[in-house]
């Protein structure tokens, strides 16, 4: 593994863990009246769109962490959705 690939993945794992306790908050109190929809909604947009340049690229920590960042992200979109 290059010094290159080792400097993505943690980065990666960095800003993907950076979402987990919003999951966990909006889980835990069924509260998301402060999260903003719009806003998460256009991330959902563009992690998609780096999981699709990841894939063109062929850059392994681009996909792994965008697709992980992807289910955290959609996971407060449905948790706003469903307790508002």
């Amino acid at each position: 593994m290059t010094m290159i690939t080792m400097l993505g993945l943690l980065a990666g794992t960095l800003t993907t863990i950076a979402f987990i306790p919003q999951v966990n908050r909006a889980w835990r109190t069924r509260s998301t009246k402060d999260v903003s929809l719009s806003m998460f909604a256009i991330l959902l947009t563009g992690v998609f769109m780096w999981i699709v340049y990841g894939f063109a690229i062929g850059d392994i920590p681009v996909i792994v962490a965008n697709i992980i960042t992807l289910g955290l992200v959609a996971s407060v979109i449905v948790a706003k959705l469903r307790f508002g």
